[in-house]
C-alpha cells in the first residue's frame, strides 16, 4: 500500500447539491454531501450521483475517481428513511423514481478505475455503492451491512447476488438473512475491502491509489475492467427485476411498518405478514392454482 501521511489539497470542482465534485491533481472525489443525514440518499441524490459520474467520465485530464461521503461518520447510510416516511418515497427524481440501479450500472461501465473511501457506515443501498466499485479502501471505525429486510425494503440484485460473489454465499445470508453488522476488520478478512487504515488516512490513501492508477495505459485498465464486469453482468437484469417489484412493494403495508418503525425508533412489528401460500388464494379459488 502507499505511503501516506497527509490529506491532499482538494479543489471544488462543482457543487450539484447532495453531491460535490472535487479534484485532487488527475483523481476527481465524487463526495455524497448529506452529512446531517449520514450520507443517505433521496432520488435526487442519487440523480446528482449519477450526473457527476457522466460529468468526470467525460473529463479527459481525470484518470481515476474516488468516491465518498462528507464527514467522518458515514460514506452512505442507504435511503433517507425519514424522507421516505414522511414522503412515502425517496422522490420521484428526473426519472420518476429511485435510479440506484442505473447508479450501481454507471459505476461499474465506468471505464476510468471507481474507488470507494469508506468513512464510517456504509448501509443498504450504500452498502452496494462500495460493493460495485473496483476496490474499497475503509476507515478502521467502518461498519457495512444491508439492513433492508429490517426497514421493508430489499436489493435482489448487486445488493445479494453480487455480494455473493465477492464474500461467499454463506456470508452473504449471514448479512442479509440475520441483519448482520461487519467491522471493517471482518470486512478485511472477507475480502468486502482490500485496505484498513485509521479515519484520517482513509481519503487520502485513496487518492493515492487513483494517482496509482493515473500512470498506467487508461485503455488497458477500460479493457480490464469491462472484462471483470463481464461474469456477473447478468446480475444487471436481475436487479432490473428487484427494483420493478421493490417498487410496488414499497407501497405495501408490511413496506411501511419498516419504514415507520425505523422513522418512531421502534421495533418493526412484521408478524402480521408472516403466512402461509394458502393464505396468498381464497380457498374457493386455490384448486384453480393446484396441478
Amino acid at each position: 500500500m502507499d505511503s501516506v501521511t497527509e490529506s491532499p489539497e482538494l479543489v471544488l470542482g462543482c457543487d450539484l447539491g447532495d453531491v460535490r465534485i472535487l479534484g485532487a491533481g488527475q483523481v476527481s472525489v465524487i463526495e455524497i454531501n448529506r452529512p446531517h443525514r449520514l450520507n443517505a440518499f433521496t432520488s435526487d441524490t442519487v440523480d446528482h450521483l449519477i450526473t457527476a459520474f457522466r460529468q468526470v467520465r467525460a473529463d479527459r485530464d481525470m484518470g481515476a475517481i474516488v468516491l465518498t461521503g462528507a464527514g467522518p461518520k458515514a460514506f452512505c447510510a442507504g435511503g433517507d428513511q425519514k424522507h421516505r416516511a414522511e414522503a412515502g418515497d425517496y422522490g420521484k427524481g428526473t426519472s420518476g423514481a429511485l435510479a440506484t440501479e442505473e447508479l450501481y450500472r454507471v459505476i461499474r461501465e465506468c471505464p476510468k478505475p471507481v474507488i470507494a473511501a469508506v468513512n464510517g457506515y456504509a448501509l443498504g443501498g450504500g452498502h452496494v455503492m462500495h460493493l460495485v466499485c473496483d476496490v474499497t479502501v475503509a476507515s478502521s471505525s467502518a461498519v457495512f451491512a444491508q439492513p433492508g429486510p429490517q426497514v421493508g425494503s430489499f436489493d435482489a440484485g448487486y445488493g445479494s447476488a453480487f455480494l455473493a460473489r465477492v464474500v461467499g454465499e454463506k456470508r452473504a445470508r449471514q448479512m442479509l438473512l440475520l441483519g448482520e453488522h461487519v467491522d471493517a476488520a471482518t470486512a478485511l478478512e472477507w475480502g468486502l475491502v482490500n485496505a484498513v487504515v485509521e479515519t484520517d488516512l482513509v481519503l487520502p490513501t485513496a487518492l493515492a491509489w487513483g494517482e496509482r492508477c493515473c500512470a498506467f495505459s487508461p485503455t488497458a485498465l477500460a479493457v480490464l475492467k469491462h472484462s471483470l464486469n463481464a461474469d456477473t453482468e447478468h446480475i444487471a437484469g436481475l436487479g432490473r427485476v428487484c427494483f420493478d417489484t421493490l417498487t410496488l412493494f414499497g407501497h405495501t403495508d408490511e413496506a411501511r411498518e419498516g419504514y415507520t418503525a425505523f422513522t418512531d425508533k421502534r421495533q418493526a412489528d412484521f408478524s402480521a405478514f408472516r403466512t402461509g401460500t394458502d393464505a396468498a388464494f381464497p380457498k374457493a379459488e386455490r384448486a384453480d392454482h393446484e396441478l
